[in-house]
């Protein structure tokens, strides 16, 4: 076990003594602004070499080498006075307008808190995250790895499991859109950062000197809403290199549809939009009428629309409710064939996004300005021996080597199968299409279960009445 895990273990160890600590959602916030504090620390040491002229938007005595790194300094009550009266009041309050470090420290503490109550565990948690050190790239690579670990546990977190995405689908999604530099990339409902950090690892292997890494910092955008995974996505995306992420703290759903222009506009879109929420009473009113829903979603995807660019595209992870859905969902995926060339959907198996849902997903793949004629569908099967995933066996990043051999030499198979726009109009864009190599296997359609049923019921009623005049001639 590396230094790394061992000190992360002692630190949820001692965080599951202290009172104030409720639960998983509140260990990981705790530990996570923690770690914030002390990645930001070592960072500052190394911006005051590489950035002529830093200043630190951190007063002096508010710094973490001040209060925190030596191991026999602030504990006890004077610890906690420190941070509960001006530790925090001063970071949520910092004055952005001293520069770009200062709004993201601003944006981090804004709705974030300080959770434990004794000031003796506290200094012992504190001793522990001193023990990493973030400027050694070793630790960093294995702290990625953890942090990796961090984000599934939020899976364990009661609704908070919303926002972490398998790393083999955000893998293959990112592989397969194939982002490149100098194109915008977006999530507009980011969470912890898994589409974003992916893309990074993606873009960086063509970054090539100092100009092009700044190009690479400049074309990544995240947002998200959520107090607790924009602190995960901020700290996730520093731990991968950006010294100014750019992840807001907002909600995409919430400006008027009108008010987007061209300079909103992005090359790449990769996100998993939550799926299942409501969104607030009125802001489906800044949608077109014959868009408006209350289906988080819906509404995404109707943003997503507006905001690719001319030849931009898009991969979008979306609930099968989506694709055979009626009304508004009609209208948004008559919208989509029209303005996108909806060009493949990856139908994946139950279990994905276990243990937390078990809701079934697509991921759908699409570029903005052509109509599509044809959709392909892939439906992914479970490895040899598998017959769902879960939280020890989850899905691998090798199985959809699979749909990479077959995607640029398309051709049907047991796994997939091509449908034509016209057939989907007259399905009433209904996408839901089963694998029609599959029909005697698979369970059928719900048009097929009716049918089914009804005739079950019919010959019942046949058979029951055969038996009443049996009876009746046996009684006579």
């Amino acid at each position: 076990m590396s230094n790394v895990t061992t000190n992360i273990k002692a630190i949820r160890d001692i965080m599951r003594k202290d009172t104030g600590v409720d639960g998983d959602a509140q260990r990981i916030s705790q530990l996570v602004w923690m770690l914030f504090m002390k990645i930001f620390a070592d960072k500052e040491e190394e911006w005051a070499i590489t950035i002529e002229d830093y200043q630190s938007p951190i007063p002096e005595n508010l710094k973490w080498q001040h209060w925190a790194s030596d191991e026999e300094g602030l504990t006890g009550d004077a610890l906690m006075d420190f941070v509960n009266n001006e530790l925090f009041p001063a970071l949520k309050e910092i004055d952005i307008t001293i520069g770009p470090q200062a709004r993201i420290i601003r944006s981090v503490f804004e709705d974030t808190y300080n959770y434990m109550k004794n000031g003796t565990l506290f200094r012992q948690v504190i001793n522990n995250v001193n023990k990493i050190d973030f400027n050694i790239s070793t630790e960093r690579h294995l702290f990625n790895d953890l942090y990796e670990t961090i984000l599934k546990e939020l899976q364990n977190a009661g609704s908070s499991g919303e926002y972490y995405t398998p790393r083999a689908v955000t893998q293959f999604m990112v592989d397969i859109t194939n982002p490149q530099l100098g194109e915008t990339i977006l999530d507009p409902a980011c969470g912890t950062g898994g589409f974003l950090t992916c893309s990074i690892e993606h873009v960086r292997s063509q970054v090539n000197n100092s100009a092009e890494a700044e190009i690479l910092q400049k074309s990544i955008k995240g947002i998200e809403k959520k107090p607790l995974p924009h602190l995960l996505c901020t700290t996730n995306l520093m731990l991968h290199g950006f010294n100014l992420p750019s992840v807001r703290r907002d909600n995409y759903l919430n400006k008027p549809y009108s008010d987007w222009s061209g300079k909103d506009k992005v090359d790449v879109i990769l996100t998993n939009p939550p799926f299942g929420g409501v969104e607030e009473d009125g802001t489906e009113t800044n949608f077109p009428q014959k868009f408006r829903t209350k289906e988080t979603a819906d509404l995404f995807l109707v943003l997503i629309l507006k905001l690719l660019k001319e030849g931009g595209r898009a991969a979008v992870v979306l609930p099968d409710g989506t694709l055979f859905g009626e009304g508004v969902k009609t209208r948004i995926k008559e919208e989509l064939l029209e303005k996108c060339n909806l060009h493949t959907i990856v139908r994946l198996p139950n279990g994905v996004f276990n243990p937390y849902t078990g809701i079934k997903t697509n991921l759908l793949f699409f570029g903005k300005g052509t109509p599509t004629k044809d959709i392909w569908f892939f439906e992914h099967p479970y490895p040899v021996g598998v017959k769902s995933y879960n939280k020890g066996k989850p899905i691998h990043i090798n199985e959809f080597d699979l749909e990479k051999a077959w995607w640029n030499n398309r051709e049907e198979s047991p796994n997939a199968w091509k449908v034509s726009v016209e057939e989907i109009k007259a399905r009433n864009f209904n996408l839901d299409i089963k694998n029609p190599h599959r029909e005697a296997d698979d369970l059928a359609s719900p048009e097929v279960l009716l049918k089914n049923y009804r005739a079950t019921e019919a010959k019942i009623t046949t058979i029951q009445d055969e038996i009443v005049k049996v009876l009746t001639q046996a009684l006579k």
